[in-house]
C-alpha cells in the first residue's frame, strides 16, 4: 500500500502539506497564492484537481491564502472546526455551500484506507488544531504552530513514523531580533510558536521504535536559520541520549521548495 507526503511549502511566508494513498489524497493548508499553489504541484507531478479536499488547521494567512481560490477553482471541499470556519470565512471569499464541512477536534474522519484524527494545539487562533493520518499500521503526524506541545498531544502524537515538527526559532535570535517586544512575546507565550531546544525536548518524547524522521518545519523568516534548527536539535537531541542519524534521521523543509514525495 502507498502512503506518502510531501511538505510543499513551510515558514513564515506560507504553509501547504500534501499527504496521499492509492486512494486518496489532501491537501493540509494552502497558505500560498493559487498561483504559487499550483506550481508547487507541478513539482511534485501531482494534480490539484485529483484531491480529495482541503484540511485547515486554523485561520491564520500563512496557512490560509490560498485555500478558497484553490478550493473554487477545482471545486474541493474544505475542511475545518466550526470556530476556525467562522474566522476564516471573511477571509477566503465565498465558498459553496456544498464544499464546506465540519471537521471537529478531537474527531477522526475515515476516507477509504485513511483515517485523519484531529487533536487541538496551544496557538493563538480560535480553535487551531492539527493532524495525525493513520492507514494500517503506518503513522504520520503533522504538528506545527504551538507554543508547547503538552503531555496530552505528545500521548496522540507518540511513535509515529514520520513527523512534520515546529522548530521555530532561535530564542537568543529572536530575543536580540528587530521584532517589537509585543510580538517577541507573543512568539515565545504558551500560544505562540515552539523554538528549536523545546522542539528537540518534545521530540526526545514522542520518538519510538519506529520514528524514521522529523521534518523540521515552520522555521522563522527572521528568527532561526536551517543549519541552526539542524544543529540546535541534534545538540539537545544529544543531551538525551539520542544521536541523529542513529534512531532517526533530520530533514529539512523550505518556504518555496516541496521535500521530495518521501513514503510514510
Amino acid at each position: 500500500m502507498s502512503f506518502q507526503f510531501s511538505v510543499l511549502a513551510s515558514g513564515s511566508t506560507g504553509n501547504a502539506i500534501f499527504v496521499e494513498t492509492n486512494t486518496h489524497s489532501f491537501l493540509v493548508d494552502a497558505g500560498l497564492s493559487g498561483k504559487q499553489m499550483e506550481a508547487l504541484f507541478k513539482e511534485i507531478d501531482r494534480d490539484m484537481s485529483r484531491l480529495d479536499g482541503i484540511l485547515v488547521t486554523h485561520e491564520h494567512s500563512d496557512h490560509i491564502k490560498g485555500v478558497g481560490i484553490v478550493a473554487r477553482k477545482y471545486g474541493l471541499p474544505i475542511y475545518a472546526n466550526e470556530k476556525t470556519w467562522q474566522a476564516m470565512s471573511p477571509l477566503i471569499g465565498q465558498v459553496p455551500k456544498e464544499q464546506k464541512f465540519t471537521f471537529d477536534m478531537e474527531t477522526v474522519k475515515t476516507f477509504g484506507d485513511l483515517d485523519i484524527q484531529s487533536f487541538g494545539v496551544s496557538h493563538d487562533a480560535a480553535e487551531p488544531m492539527f493532524y495525525v493520518f493513520h492507514q494500517g499500521e503506518k503513522k504520520l503526524v503533522l504538528i506545527t504552530d504551538t507554543g508547547y506541545v503538552s503531555d496530552r498531544m505528545k500521548g496522540l502524537i507518540s511513535n509515529a513514523d514520520a513527523y512534520v515538527f515546529e522548530s521555530n526559532h532561535d530564542v537568543q535570535m529572536l530575543r536580540m531580533g528587530r521584532y517589537p517586544w509585543n510580538i517577541k512575546r507573543r512568539i515565545l507565550s504558551d500560544v505562540g510558536h515552539v523554538s528549536n531546544e523545546d522542539a528537540a525536548i518534545a521530540m526526545s518524547e514522542v520518538a519510538g521504535d519506529r520514528t524514521k524522521g522529523f521534518y523540521l518545519a515552520h522555521l522563522s523568516q527572521d528568527n532561526n536559520m536551517k543549519d541552526l534548527a539542524r544543529m540546535a536539535v541534534a545538540q539537545t537531541l544529544e543531551t538525551k541520549g539520542i544521536r541523529v542519524g542513529e534512531r532517526f534521521q533530520l530533514f529539512d523543509t523550505d518556504p518555496k521548495k516541496p521535500t521530495a514525495l518521501t513514503a510514510v
